[in-house]
Protein backbone atom coordinates (compact mmCIF):
# COMPACT_ATOMS: atom_id res chain seq x y z
CA UNK A 1 0.00 0.00 0.00
CA UNK A 2 1.49 3.29 -1.08
CA UNK A 3 0.14 6.65 -0.05
CA UNK A 4 1.10 10.13 0.98
CA UNK A 5 2.02 11.08 4.52
CA UNK A 6 0.50 14.18 6.05
CA UNK A 7 2.01 15.59 9.23
CA UNK A 8 0.22 17.54 11.90
CA UNK A 9 1.36 20.23 12.24
CA UNK A 10 2.64 20.86 8.74
CA UNK A 11 6.09 22.36 8.26
CA UNK A 12 5.65 26.08 7.88
CA UNK A 13 7.62 29.27 8.52
CA UNK A 14 7.14 33.02 8.62
CA UNK A 15 8.18 33.10 4.96
CA UNK A 16 5.09 31.08 3.96
CA UNK A 17 2.62 33.80 5.02
CA UNK A 18 1.44 36.58 2.74
CA UNK A 19 -0.25 39.82 3.68
CA UNK A 20 -3.99 39.27 3.29
CA UNK A 21 -3.93 35.49 3.83
CA UNK A 22 -7.21 34.47 5.47
CA UNK A 23 -8.40 31.34 7.22
CA UNK A 24 -12.06 30.69 8.01
CA UNK A 25 -12.39 28.00 10.66
CA UNK A 26 -14.97 25.35 11.21
CA UNK A 27 -17.70 26.08 13.73
CA UNK A 28 -17.81 25.12 17.39
CA UNK A 29 -20.96 25.26 19.47
CA UNK A 30 -20.61 26.66 22.98
CA UNK A 31 -22.59 24.78 25.61
CA UNK A 32 -23.35 25.05 29.32
CA UNK A 33 -20.59 22.55 30.09
CA UNK A 34 -18.03 24.89 28.53
CA UNK A 35 -19.08 27.67 30.90
CA UNK A 36 -19.00 25.35 33.91
CA UNK A 37 -15.59 23.86 33.07
CA UNK A 38 -14.10 27.28 32.32
CA UNK A 39 -15.42 28.66 35.63
CA UNK A 40 -13.86 25.73 37.46
CA UNK A 41 -10.56 26.03 35.62
CA UNK A 42 -10.18 29.76 36.17
CA UNK A 43 -12.04 30.26 39.44
CA UNK A 44 -14.31 32.82 37.72
CA UNK A 45 -17.66 31.82 39.19
CA UNK A 46 -19.35 35.14 38.51
CA UNK A 47 -23.13 34.50 38.55
CA UNK A 48 -23.62 35.91 35.03
CA UNK A 49 -21.74 32.87 33.71
CA UNK A 50 -22.86 30.05 36.00
CA UNK A 51 -26.29 30.93 37.44
CA UNK A 52 -29.19 30.69 35.00
CA UNK A 53 -31.67 32.32 37.37
CA UNK A 54 -29.32 35.25 37.90
CA UNK A 55 -28.82 35.48 34.13
CA UNK A 56 -32.58 35.68 33.54
CA UNK A 57 -32.63 38.93 35.51
CA UNK A 58 -29.92 40.58 33.40
CA UNK A 59 -30.15 42.48 30.13
CA UNK A 60 -29.12 39.23 28.36
CA UNK A 61 -31.99 37.14 29.75
CA UNK A 62 -29.70 34.15 30.31
CA UNK A 63 -26.18 33.29 31.36
CA UNK A 64 -23.43 34.23 28.92
CA UNK A 65 -19.96 32.88 28.16
CA UNK A 66 -16.93 34.41 29.84
CA UNK A 67 -15.09 36.80 27.49
CA UNK A 68 -11.80 34.95 28.02
CA UNK A 69 -13.59 31.68 27.13
CA UNK A 70 -14.67 33.16 23.79
CA UNK A 71 -11.08 34.31 23.23
CA UNK A 72 -9.70 30.85 24.08
CA UNK A 73 -12.15 29.11 21.75
CA UNK A 74 -11.17 31.48 18.92
CA UNK A 75 -7.45 30.83 19.39
CA UNK A 76 -8.13 27.09 19.55
CA UNK A 77 -10.21 27.08 16.37
CA UNK A 78 -7.47 28.80 14.37
CA UNK A 79 -4.83 26.54 15.90
CA UNK A 80 -6.86 23.45 15.05
CA UNK A 81 -7.26 24.63 11.45
CA UNK A 82 -3.56 24.09 10.77
CA UNK A 83 -3.21 27.64 9.42
CA UNK A 84 0.00 28.29 11.39
CA UNK A 85 1.50 24.83 10.93
CA UNK A 86 4.57 24.66 13.16
CA UNK A 87 5.72 28.22 12.40
CA UNK A 88 4.78 29.90 15.68
CA UNK A 89 7.52 30.17 18.32
CA UNK A 90 5.83 32.48 20.84
CA UNK A 91 2.83 34.67 21.51
CA UNK A 92 4.00 38.28 21.75
CA UNK A 93 0.89 40.35 22.33
CA UNK A 94 -2.89 40.58 22.14
CA UNK A 95 -4.19 44.09 21.42
CA UNK A 96 -7.49 45.77 20.72
CA UNK A 97 -9.56 42.94 22.16
CA UNK A 98 -13.21 43.91 21.96
CA UNK A 99 -16.18 41.91 23.20
CA UNK A 100 -18.89 43.10 20.83
CA UNK A 101 -21.89 40.83 21.52
CA UNK A 102 -22.68 38.24 24.17
CA UNK A 103 -22.05 34.57 23.46
CA UNK A 104 -24.78 32.37 24.91
CA UNK A 105 -24.92 28.58 25.22
CA UNK A 106 -26.06 27.23 21.87
CA UNK A 107 -24.15 29.80 19.81
CA UNK A 108 -21.81 28.35 17.21
CA UNK A 109 -18.58 30.30 16.81
CA UNK A 110 -16.17 30.42 13.91
CA UNK A 111 -13.22 32.66 13.20
CA UNK A 112 -12.12 34.70 10.21
CA UNK A 113 -8.41 35.38 10.77
CA UNK A 114 -6.41 37.60 8.40
CA UNK A 115 -2.69 38.30 8.22
CA UNK A 116 -2.54 42.10 8.48
CA UNK A 117 1.16 42.72 9.07
CA UNK A 118 4.46 40.93 8.47
CA UNK A 119 7.64 42.25 10.10
CA UNK A 120 10.74 40.42 8.91
CA UNK A 121 13.36 42.92 10.06
CA UNK A 122 13.35 42.36 13.81
CA UNK A 123 15.60 39.28 13.80
CA UNK A 124 17.24 37.12 11.09
CA UNK A 125 15.81 33.87 12.52
CA UNK A 126 12.32 35.17 13.33
CA UNK A 127 9.58 37.38 11.97
CA UNK A 128 6.56 38.94 13.62
CA UNK A 129 3.20 37.88 12.29
CA UNK A 130 0.13 40.00 13.15
CA UNK A 131 -3.26 38.43 12.58
CA UNK A 132 -6.65 40.13 13.01
CA UNK A 133 -9.24 37.75 14.47
CA UNK A 134 -12.96 38.25 13.85
CA UNK A 135 -15.01 35.83 15.95
CA UNK A 136 -18.51 35.34 14.57
CA UNK A 137 -21.64 33.53 15.64
CA UNK A 138 -24.01 31.44 13.53
CA UNK A 139 -25.69 34.62 12.27
CA UNK A 140 -22.32 35.99 11.07
CA UNK A 141 -22.48 38.66 13.80
CA UNK A 142 -19.05 39.63 15.06
CA UNK A 143 -18.97 38.80 18.77
CA UNK A 144 -15.26 39.52 19.42
CA UNK A 145 -12.26 40.94 17.62
CA UNK A 146 -8.58 41.23 18.47
CA UNK A 147 -5.11 41.51 17.00
CA UNK A 148 -2.71 38.69 17.83
CA UNK A 149 1.05 39.21 17.36
CA UNK A 150 3.27 36.14 17.25
CA UNK A 151 6.90 35.34 16.70
CA UNK A 152 7.38 32.89 13.83
CA UNK A 153 10.51 31.04 12.78
CA UNK A 154 12.10 31.91 9.43
CA UNK A 155 13.70 29.59 6.95
CA UNK A 156 17.51 29.66 7.16
CA UNK A 157 19.12 31.75 4.42
CA UNK A 158 20.78 29.67 1.73
CA UNK A 159 24.41 28.91 2.51
CA UNK A 160 24.26 30.32 6.04
CA UNK A 161 25.09 28.03 8.93
CA UNK A 162 22.77 28.37 11.93
CA UNK A 163 23.63 27.00 15.33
Amino acid sequence: MSGRIFRDPSAKSFDDFLLGDVVVTRGRTVDIGDLTVFAGLTGDHYPLHIDEEFGKGTRFGTRIAHGPLTFAIAVGLVGMSGFYGDAIVALLEITNLRALKPVIPGDTLKVHAEVVELDAVSHPKYGTLRVRYSVRNQREEEVMSFLQSMLAKRRPAEGVAHG
